[in-house]
């Protein structure tokens, strides 16, 4: 990666973790996906630039047309989304020799990784789905 790929890939994965320790499997997941040609569909990506952004992951966030939706386009943005710390770029640079496509954040701060679609399909409805009845 080139070094602005590498900060805006870092940007992502400061925005989408704020916990140091797993801020490399974060990183191995987009590297992962990136590698497989798969959408990075990170959340932060999605209400980049958004005026009136609540905090709330909306199903419009996700479809709306902007350059830094990795929901909509493949690949990194065209730019980062936040001012990376060092911890992010050293992630960025280093990610977990792991072999994740998928997180979802489980209520705690944190995250559950998975490598299949049925794991994670099961993880969104443990720490989301049942989370909200």
């Amino acid at each position: 990666m080139t070094i602005p790929q590498v900060i805006t890939m870092a940007s992502i994965i400061g925005k989408e973790s704020g916990y140091k320790d797993e801020k490399p499997s974060v990183s191995a997941v987009f590297h992962n996906r990136m590698r497989k040609g798969m959408k990075l569909q990170s959340d932060p990506t999605a209400v980049y630039n958004l005026d009136d952004f609540d905090g709330k992951i909306r199903k419009s966030h996700l479809l709306r047309d902007a350059p830094h939706n990795t929901y909509r386009n493949n690949g990194l943005p065209p730019g980062p989304i936040a001012n990376p710390g060092i911890d992010s770029l050293t992630a960025a640079l280093y990610p977990a020799k792991v072999n994740y496509l998928y997180f979802v954040a489980n209520n705690n701060g944190s995250h559950q990784f998975s490598s299949t679609l049925i794991d994670h399909h099961q993880a969104v409805s443990k720490y989301q789905i049942l989370r909200k009845k």
